[in-house]
């Protein structure tokens, strides 16, 4: 087995054929002026030391030489041995709030965009947890299930937007309930659910949710994004404020605010705890610290092979092949003449 580590320099390989080429054309344009200056029989003859072969003999030594360097370059590592790595976390679902009110930018730049930025900076301290994303709003949606792809994780929660999910308004115990849905296949692991919302919540249950939530062993972390003066929410078009949103009834901008109290609440139903999400830092800090006080479970164990890197060998034979190329001269050998390989005639 073998892997290479940068497979990108493999694109200098294309260098070789042109240098070829270049090759090629500068020894037709010297043979082209050899026959413009005279008889090419006399021209060899006034340079007899001159080699026809070596300078071909120089450049494939020259071209084996920087092929090596490049190879050396993409480092090929060469599997040695395949061994059962055994794997220890927890089960993690992040519940991200996506209705309207998290396009208030009483937070920079809004309270969705800081949500991301909170979830992306405690996936990038996570060991080898599972995780998976859902998004609520009126309703809850199954966003990425289960899994320790932490890159593929970070490219679904920057596409995530309101026009995920069609119902508006925030339903934390929707978002509780599919939260719980997720660790159905995985009984004997820890499981935390963590909520990222500005804590608006236009149903009924959250806290009751909650409590089931705890009956299955999941506990719940609350982080809480927004301002409690609050603000507006902004209708753009092409990133340009047009108006706020307005009541339906009463035709006034609403004004949204950060709901502590309701996050604090779902948190301590679930044996989980409350941090503000608005100092990232703060909140990463957190987060890491109640991981730690949560038990690991042993996942399945997984076959990993061992690469070894061979880089050096291929820079080690280029720039050998290099400082060879340096010595070789373009003048016949004399000790090859003597030996009279191809049973040459000695002309009187």
């Amino acid at each position: 087995m073998y892997e290479l580590d940068e497979s990108k320099y493999l694109y200098l390989l294309f260098l070789l054929p042109i240098l070829a080429a270049i090759f090629l054309y500068v020894e037709f344009w010297k043979r082209k002026k050899q026959r413009e200056f005279g008889d090419l029989e006399l021209v060899k003859k006034l340079s007899p030391e001159k080699s026809n072969f070596k300078p071909a003999l120089k450049f494939g030594v020259l071209l084996l030489g920087i092929s090596m360097l490049i190879l050396g370059l993409v480092n090929p590592k060469i599997g040695t041995k395949v061994e059962k790595v055994k794997r220890e976390g927890i089960d993690i679902v992040f519940a991200i709030d996506v209705s309207k009110s998290m396009l208030c930018e009483d937070i920079a730049p809004n309270r969705l965009e800081k949500s991301k930025q909170v979830v992306s900076q405690i996936i990038n301290n996570l060991g080898s947890d599972r995780i998976g994303i859902i998004a609520y709003a009126g309703s809850a949606f199954p966003v990425l299930p289960i899994t320790t792809d932490y890159n593929v994780a970070k490219m679904f929660l920057q596409s995530m937007t309101p026009d995920m999910v069609s119902s508006q308004g925030s339903n934390l115990d929707e978002a509780i309930k599919l939260s719980g849905k997720y660790f159905e296949g995985s009984p004997n692991t820890s499981k935390l659910m963590i909520m990222i919302t500005d804590g608006e919540d236009h149903s009924e249950g959250a806290e009751s949710a909650a409590e089931e939530a705890k009956k299955i062993g999941m506990k719940i972390i609350t982080i809480g994004v927004g301002t409690t003066a609050g603000g507006p929410i902004p209708n753009k078009k092409n990133g340009v404020i047009e108006s706020f949103h307005r009541d339906k009834s009463t035709g006034e901008v609403v004004v949204t605010k950060l709901r502590p109290e309701a996050l604090e609440a779902i948190a301590k139903a679930a044996k989980g705890g409350y941090i503000n999400g608005n100092n990232t830092k703060e909140a990463v800090s957190f987060i890491k610290k109640s991981l730690n006080n949560i038990e690991k479970t042993e996942f399945d164990a997984t076959e990993v092979a061992s690469f070894q890197a061979q880089f050096q060998w291929f820079l080690g034979i280029g720039f050998f092949l290099l400082l060879l190329d340096v010595f070789l001269l373009e003048r016949k050998t004399k000790w090859v003449q003597k030996l009279n390989l191809f049973n040459e005639k000695k002309k009187d």
